[in-house]
């Protein structure tokens, strides 16, 4: 018996190594675009290889609620993938999350549950993963189902404090630690151990809460980050060394991202969580100064006339486009344009949308060519030698003032510099603001031409017209 476990624990140790060596793989080639569908495939098929190898490891009395489960669960996520719509696709990722928190959460649950009732009695450092786990996991848990009704907008997507909220926010988590780690050396006490449950969940919602709509993209990165770390946490419960390894990855790539937006938003983490960013909507007296100047529109006609005899052209996709699924119509203005030996591009800003790579996935779904997808740092210093630039449903990450107003809210942060392009065509339904409810200057300058109304039909009028010859 002992010979057949030795053989089996090699076995799973080596299938183990296989899938965590398939995240890894799979992980670098989610970095691009060209192949992100492969590393996607990959790491599935070691998710796969790690599911079958833990169900075989491990002393499972009965396989029936399990399969009901992967029957279940496969269906519900299949009718996802195919229902879900992009412009509700940053909801998604955040509900995602918060589900692999609470799966974290309820494991090391029912392993308190197993050591107060005396089945099990693990050593100090399984404890201490056990409280990590659950603190992690309800953070993460409660925090991702904020930020889901701020994204879908049954929250309010302002930043929302209440007097104190630091100090009591502090303070609850000093608590929780504190009584996290009392949990650790004594005996099982699942009265505390309840009360330490519902403070983190209190604590994750606490944590969202005063963090602003537009910082939504940095908030879903971190706690993609949480979800990981929770389930590296539980796989120390556990024993599992592919959990581990998986939660691990999904840990480090989380906090790399995170710190990769804040960098584009030329902010530190801290501000983004504790600085209240888009508190409240941005109107003031530059906003009131700005409403008093003309806006310059224009009608399909003549947007087409523009397009169609400039030598270079530069999209700037923003989360417009995702709300009006638009992106098959660019693809086909572009493919348009370029027939009439129109240098086309596409620039995109690293928080442009509600999600990390928001605009790249809904490019990439229009197929639209890699290589014409230009990242910030790179397509800036063209914009000033291009002819025309396209704005689709951007705003904050194309607003001058980020450069120049020091009293702006996203002052600093950088920007693509589509205002510096000989003319700029803005499709937008109104002047509203964007999601940090800041004005936009951008919309008010001479060269400035607004299209307004529903993006995909403003494009279908404008590919109509370069059809038609202009």
């Amino acid at each position: 018996m002992s010979g057949a476990g030795g053989w089996l624990g090699t076995v799973v140790g080596l299938a183990y190594l296989l899938a965590a060596s398939l995240f890894i793989i799979g992980l670098k080639r989610l970095s691009s675009p060209r192949t992100a569908r492969r590393g996607n495939i990959l790491g599935a098929l070691g998710m796969l290889i790690a599911i079958v190898t833990t169900l075989l490891n491990q002393e499972i009395v009965s396989f029936t609620w399990i399969l009901v489960g992967i029957v279940i669960g496969s269906a519900i996520g299949a009718m996802l993938a195919r229902t879900v719509k992009m412009t509700a696709m940053p909801q998604m990722v955040a509900l995602l999350n918060g589900f692999g928190g609470g799966a974290s959460q309820l494991v090391a649950g029912d392993e308190y549950l197993r050591f107060a009732a005396g089945t099990i009695h693990p050593t100090p450092d399984i404890q201490t993963t056990i409280m990590l786990s659950v603190i992690i996991g309800a953070i993460t848990f409660s925090g991702s189902l904020i930020a889901f009704g701020k994204l879908q907008e049954i929250v309010s997507g302002k930043a929302l404090i209440m007097p104190g909220q630091k100090l009591w926010a502090g303070l609850l988590f000093a608590g929780m630690l504190g009584l996290g780690g009392w949990l650790v050396v004594s005996p099982a006490a699942m009265n505390m151990y309840v009360v330490l449950n519902v403070a983190a969940l209190v604590m994750g919602v606490l944590f969202v809460m005063p963090i602003g709509g537009a910082d939504m993209p940095v908030v879903i990165s971190l706690l993609n980050s949480y979800s990981g770390l929770a389930a590296s946490m539980t796989g120390f419960v556990l024993g599992n060394n592919g959990l581990i390894i998986s939660g691990a990855l999904v840990g480090a790539s989380g906090l790399i991202l995170t710190k990769i937006m804040c960098d584009a938003m030329n902010r530190s983490l801290a501000n983004v969580l504790f600085g209240a960013f888009a508190s409240q909507v941005a109107a003031g007296p530059a906003g009131a100064a700005m409403a008093d100047r003309p806006v310059r529109s224009v009608g399909p006609e003549d947007a087409a006339v523009l397009l169609g005899y400039a030598r270079t052209v530069i999209f700037v996709p923003g989360y417009g486009l995702a709300v009006s699924q638009a992106q098959h119509q660019v693809r086909e203005l572009a493919e348009l344009l370029e027939a009439r030996d129109v240098d086309v591009k596409y620039a995109v800003h690293p928080v442009a949308g509600r999600m990390p790579g928001h605009m790249n996935v809904l490019l990439a779904e229009a197929n639209v060519p890699y290589p014409q997808l230009v990242e910030m740092e790179q397509i800036n210093p063209e914009f000033e030698h291009t002819d025309v630039a396209v704005v689709i449903g951007a705003n904050d990450v194309v607003n001058p003032a980020a450069r120049h107003d020091r009293q702006s809210p996203i002052y600093g942060m950088p920007i693509l510099d589509v205002d510096k392009a000989q003319t700029v065509i803005v499709l937008k339904r109104s002047m509203n603001p964007g999601f940090a409810g800041i004005s936009n200057e951008l919309f008010y300058n001479e060269n400035t031409r607004m299209l307004f109304g529903d993006a995909k039909k403003s494009l279908l009028a404008v590919i109509h017209e370069v059809k038609s010859g202009l």
